[in-house]
């Protein structure tokens, strides 16, 4: 069943969802934030973050009591307003994921995401470092601009595969991200195929109007790109049931298995970090979980069948 906000939030008009009062609408979203993750709020909260008056601060915490009255109450010997018990965010932007990725966000940029985090008073926190990938901000700005403009880079790449740089034409759609290091997916013109390069080992990227058009593919043919696959998980067998419990809990898995999905471009690097490229010799514990629709993925060509 619907909670009352919820019930609240889909009679909203189409203008106030979408924006046609953007700067009221974002106060709101502060408010039911705030709400959220501090519970408590004041007038000067708002102040102090939009720059707004005491008036419009009184009006916007109407408005907001007015879309959720059940969510907060006012506390006169504290002078705040305070999350109630039972309270149901008003906004998508105030869920979990929202809150530990600008925690995240904030611990690696630090004052630079200040302006734009609705998060206050934090926690101590860490993250496990990860060792820098520096790429030159000329190489990624052209990156970017040859996606944007559908043109063409010639640039200098530094493979793996080879002891020296090489010259290549690419034509970039998209950018990814590993987990670890950029990419950018495209088409490369010299091996007729779309790939992933990784934007650290651009040496230099120089973006040209005046490559030709005939055997460059776009983006809707890279089927690598466009296909979405399935990754079922579940506990490694072999846990004892008490464990196989947590491992559940960890993942959030309903019924002893959790499903989410990648790109088929990507998904040599999605069961890399889950250690699961291959069937693996790893303890049970050490393992955790598998894939339990690996045979699947196998004879859909997805997956290469274990040696």
């Amino acid at each position: 069943m619907k909670s009352e906000t919820t019930k609240q939030l889909t009679t909203l008009s189409p203008d106030f969802r979408f924006g046609a009062n953007w700067s009221q609408d974002r106060r709101l979203e502060f408010i039911d934030f705030r709400l959220r993750w501090e519970g408590k709020l004041n007038r000067a909260d708002l102040t102090d973050f939009f720059g707004i008056s005491v008036q419009q601060a009184s009006l916007d915490l109407a408005r907001y009591m007015e879309l959720a009255p059940s969510n907060l109450a006012y506390d006169r010997s504290q002078k705040i307003y305070l999350a109630a018990d039972k309270f149901a965010q008003l906004f998508p932007s105030s869920d979990t994921s929202r809150f530990l990725f600008e925690l995240l966000v904030r611990e690696f940029v630090k004052d630079s995401m200040l302006g734009f985090s609705f998060v206050g008073w934090t926690p101590p926190m860490e993250a496990v470092p990860n060792p820098g990938r520096n790429f030159d901000a000329t190489v990624l700005a052209a990156v970017v601009r040859s996606i944007r403009d559908q043109t063409s880079l010639r640039v200098t790449y530094q493979s793996m595969s080879t002891p020296k740089p090489s010259n290549r034409t690419l034509s970039p759609h998209a950018l990814a991200h590993d987990g670890f290091r950029w990419h950018t997916r495209a088409w490369c013109h010299e091996r007729k195929e779309f790939r992933d390069f990784t934007i650290a080992r651009f040496l230099q990227a120089v973006e040209v109007s005046d490559v030709p058009q005939i055997g460059r593919e776009g983006p809707d043919k890279d089927v690598a790109w466009n296909t979405i696959v399935k990754l079922v998980l579940g506990p490694h067998p072999e846990l004892p049931a008490a464990k196989r419990r947590v491992i559940e809990l960890d993942y959030g898995m309903k019924e002893g298995k959790v499903e989410f999905v990648c790109r088929q471009a990507f998904l040599f690097y999605a069961l890399r970090h889950l250690r699961l490229e291959s069937e693996s010799t790893a303890t049970p514990e050490a393992q955790q979980v598998v894939l339990l629709n690996r045979k699947q993925l196998t004879k859909q060509g997805l997956l290469s069948s274990p040696k």
